[in-house]
């Protein structure tokens, strides 16, 4: 029986795809197992606290008993939360619950609570989702580890006015944020909402298994023991010193040959599956804000990192492939696939004496699904453009925690090889004090003064 999750790198190397591919001794084992332990050493100092997730049943319990609380009582959950607070939940309803708007149930009706993501100060957007919710049928997550995320608190601010006095006297809101500082907690105490903690070492971006990702998944109805006994098993797989069988110790040598020896400076992760969709652009923000640093570990400037790009096969064949098999030679193809699709249907035997119908009629549509793919890797390949492939057997609770939890650990292990720290975001610390300099909040006068001027 094969395995649920597989990892296929072939195509990027040089016997198939060519010089611009690499040869099995670029893929440094040495160097490979050297960053498995300074991870460890990480992770075993408390510094690193992803790993540690999935063994926090306690926490998952909690979470399952609040959701089991709201069972039915709830038609709309609004998230309000931005990057890696509402990433992650947005992956795993797409992934289990089927893409947004296309959702369908066991009855064959939209299932409930809808998920909202309220992820953007457009005012616009936050105004149109509010009218279609009644208030006294709508539960609120809002979620910032930080507690003071300007985008957060001004759209849930926008939010909970108009949630009033909602279900007898007690809006359905709860918060996800820091356990000892923060205006959310501060908020959240004075109101008296359900509280649950993001650990001081987990950045948000990793955090998909924490009540991050964890509550909105809850309330979704999503299994999370099973999504959190998917990521143990990708605990066990990515600490393993078999680097066929670490996966993602392997995938994150490939990166950082094909980058740095190949000059591979951008990734396109074309997932051929829909229910894949939303993770690929939580993988966006994971592999951009981890390994796009300007300097290093030791202080020196190296400004390193590729540019994810989110594809959807087979859409994307015909919008972007063009430029991918042609195009500059600076990337890297990372195919997601789903053996199993989640049901099938038959092409109907029509209009047969048409040759661009007559081929297809009876025959099933993923077995056209399959052979977009097979065909667009084998062109690639041919083409001499190195790619991978990351395999689901399926996609359910247990294989989208364990592909998210290796995908993680992938992060991590790239870091170290790169000589970078994975876990920190400077280059993204100025724009917010830019901003909260814009808005007039207190203590950054001097930010303001900067932008004088601008509009």
């Amino acid at each position: 029986m094969a395995a649920e999750l597989q990892f296929t790198y072939q195509n990027a190397l040089s016997t198939n795809a060519g010089t611009d591919g690499i040869s099995p001794k670029d893929l440094n084992d040495k160097a490979a197992l050297a960053a498995v332990d300074a991870f460890r050493q990480r992770v075993d100092s408390g510094e690193i606290g992803f790993p540690m997730l999935p063994e926090d049943r306690r926490t998952a319990a909690a979470i399952a008993e609040f959701a089991d609380e709201l069972r039915g009582q709830v038609d709309d959950l609004l998230l309000v939360g931005i990057g890696g607070s509402a990433l992650g939940a947005y992956a795993l309803d797409v992934a289990i619950r089927g893409p947004h708007p296309a959702q369908t149930s066991s009855n064959g009706k939209p299932p409930r609570p809808r998920l909202i993501v309220l992820d953007n100060v457009d005012p616009g957007v936050v105004a149109s989702a509010l009218a279609g919710c009644n208030p006294r049928r709508t539960a609120v997550c809002v979620i910032a580890k930080s507690g003071s995320t300007a985008e957060t608190l001004a759209t849930f601010m926008i939010v909970r006015e108009w949630m009033g006095n909602a279900a007898k006297g007690k809006p359905r809101v709860v918060a996800v944020t820091d356990a000892k500082k923060g205006d959310l907690l501060g908020i959240a105490k004075e109101e008296r909402w359900p509280l649950f903690f993001v650990p001081a070492n987990v950045g948000g971006r990793f955090s998909v298994f924490s009540p991050v990702g964890l509550v909105p998944a809850a309330l979704l109805g999503i299994d999370i023991r099973k999504l959190l006994k998917g990521a143990r098993l990708a605990n066990q797989r990515s600490w393993s010193r078999d680097l066929e069988q670490n996966f993602a110790l392997r995938s994150a040598q490939l990166h950082h040959a094909l980058d740095t020896m190949r000059n591979k400076k951008t990734e396109v992760v074309f997932a051929y599956s829909s229910y894949l969709w939303g993770a690929a652009f939580w993988y966006r923000q994971l592999w951009a804000e981890s390994i796009g640093k300007r300097v290093n570990r030791a202080g020196a400037v190296v400004e390193t990192g590729q540019t994810p790009v989110a594809a959807l096969g087979v859409t994307d064949q015909h919008s972007q492939l063009q430029l991918y098999m042609e195009g500059p030679r600076d990337k890297m193809i990372t195919f997601w696939d789903v053996r199993k699709p989640r049901v099938e249907l038959k092409i109907p035997k029509i209009y047969t004496r048409y040759d661009s119908c007559g081929y297809l009629g009876g025959k099933k549509l993923s077995d056209l699904f399959r052979a977009e793919r097979i065909a667009t890797e084998a062109a690639l390949t041919a083409n001499g453009r190195p790619n991978c492939r990351w395999s689901l057997s399926h996609v359910d609770e247990v294989t989208l925690g364990e592909f998210f939890q290796v995908l993680e650990f992938q992060t991590a292990f790239a870091g170290e090889l790169y000589g970078i720290d994975a876990f920190d975001q400077p280059g993204v610390e100025l724009g917010k004090k830019l901003t909260y300099g814009l808005m007039g909040r207190k203590g950054f006068e001097e930010h303001a003064r900067e932008l004088k001027g601008l509009k």
